[in-house]
């Protein structure tokens, strides 16, 4: 299966919700992965205790994406910090136009323009092969919030997991576009 496909699924999911015990047990017998976010992370998994990591993520998550700024487009890029619904919602509308249906009664995730769910999008036209629609959301929306949003959350990560992730995506985010222009 196509690397980006892979990753694009791992970022929806980091960035969707804390990381259960499972998650954490996957996450620390996947040292490839590890390796590619960063060495920091790779040696805290390798040598830490698995319980008292899923301890220190949940409240790192907890405290950057549920108690100061949840990662949803509109509150980043719009003033009033209002989540737009429906058609209304320009991600909703790039969603639509692309054939991707999303139930928001099936998540507990509050809005269409949540990383996590842009992430899924991003999953699912990269498996479809769909350059254009991949260039253009990349353009159009994740690149215009995600990172300086990552570079703002950087100092408020108190995990080496959450502060590798973060520069990992960007530069992931940078690099795919980049790849993606030479197409």
């Amino acid at each position: 299966m196509n690397q980006r496909v892979l990753i694009y699924a791992f970022l929806s999911r980091v960035f969707s919700d804390v990381l259960d015990k499972q998650a954490v047990f996957e996450l620390s017998q996947n040292s490839g992965l590890l390796d590619l976010i960063g060495v920091e992370s790779s040696e805290w998994f390798k040598f830490g205790d698995l319980e008292k990591i899923e301890e220190e993520l949940n409240i790192d998550f907890s405290s950057m994406f549920l108690l100061h700024t949840q990662p949803i487009e509109s509150f980043v890029l719009d003033s009033k910090q209002e989540a737009l619904v429906g058609l209304q919602n320009p991600v909703m509308a790039f969603y639509f136009q692309n054939g991707f249906e999303i139930n928001m009664n099936q998540t507990e995730i509050i809005s269409p323009d949540h990383l996590g769910i842009e992430f899924g999008f991003m999953q699912s036209v990269v498996f479809r092969d769909e350059v254009e629609a991949q260039k253009g959301f990349l353009r159009e929306h994740l690149l215009k919030w995600v990172v300086p949003y990552l570079l703002g959350m950087k100092s408020m990560a108190t995990t080496p997991f959450y502060r590798e992730l973060f520069d990992f995506t960007i530069e992931f985010l940078l690099s795919d576009y980049e790849q993606l222009q030479n197409k």
